[in-house]
């Protein structure tokens, strides 16, 4: 669990934008991290510190669970594994088709990059309804991975993404909540 410092720092530093992407979205712009290095390491520290010892390798949810999700597999000394949208990695790979609210998407992984038992951690930086990050741990299974943690920067508890994600046993961690 995240250090009450380390998350007022969060509180004070990430901004809410009202109405963005749309009208009624409270939009939590997490780009002033970035510009405070050592806030960034701590982030990175306390994200590390809750799969250590615990995974084998690091998949990160396009684009922003590149974010932190790299410098974590870095901290941990594990390979780190791109899940990407539709059409953007070369063959071979395999890919995973999920419900949006209005229509489907779907998320793609390179064949052969994560082996057959290995314990993953899937990291994204923000956890709401929880689909996009099923989708990703569902691709991990196809390929004989086994999810044994998620980790988010963020989660709205309010739209129950954590409870969607319990189906797969493994630890859900966010280093704040809203």
């Amino acid at each position: 669990m995240a250090s009450k410092e380390l998350i007022h720092k969060l509180e004070q530093t990430i901004q809410n934008i009202p109405d963005f992407p749309q009208p009624g979205i409270q939009f939590k712009d997490i780009t002033p991290i970035f510009l405070n290095p050592k806030l960034y390491e701590e982030v990175i520290e306390d994200l590390a510190n809750f799969s250590r010892g615990k995974v084998d390798a690091v998949c990160g949810i396009e684009s922003r669970g590149y974010l932190f999700g790299i410098a974590i597999a870095v901290a941990l000394e594990v390979p780190f594994i791109l899940i990407r949208k539709k059409g953007k990695l070369p063959p071979p790979f395999v890919s995973e088709k999920y419900n949006l609210e209005y229509g489907t998407s779907e998320i793609e992984m390179r064949e052969g990059q994560l082996k057959p038992g290995q314990r993953i951690l899937i990291h994204d930086d923000l956890l709401a309804t929880g689909g996009t990050t099923e989708a990703a741990a569902r691709l991990v299974e196809k390929q004989g991975g086994i999810v044994s943690e998620f980790s988010f920067l963020i989660g709205l508890k309010d739209l129950n993404g954590a409870e969607r994600l319990k189906k797969f046993n493994a630890e859900v961690y966010t280093v704040l909540e809203y």
